[in-house]
């Protein structure tokens, strides 16, 4: 295996991780945004106040974007395996 094809392998595996992952990202990132400013603007600062929202909304996009994120692996796991030439040599 070149060096080349190395980077190529690892740059596609943490880009398919990115963007896997991306949509719970944003939606952690955004539930947690709105939950601080209710918090600011109520002054409650009860930690349970901020993680019941955010675990909800983790499962609701987990189960939303399931079928999305299983094709891109998927999809991914298909192309790293289907031609192996590019790592035997």
């Amino acid at each position: 295996m070149t060096p080349h094809a190395a980077t190529d392998l690892i740059r596609a595996a943490l880009w398919t991780c990115f963007w896997v992952t991306a949509p719970l990202l944003i939606v952690g990132f955004v539930v947690g945004l709105v939950m601080n400013i209710i918090q600011v603007a109520t002054s409650l600062q009860d930690s349970s106040f901020s993680f019941v929202p955010k675990i909800t909304a983790f499962l609701v996009a987990s189960v939303i974007c399931l079928p999305w994120m299983s094709a891109k692996l998927a999809a991914y796991t298909i192309r790293l395996f289907s031609d192996f030439t590019p790592y035997t040599r």
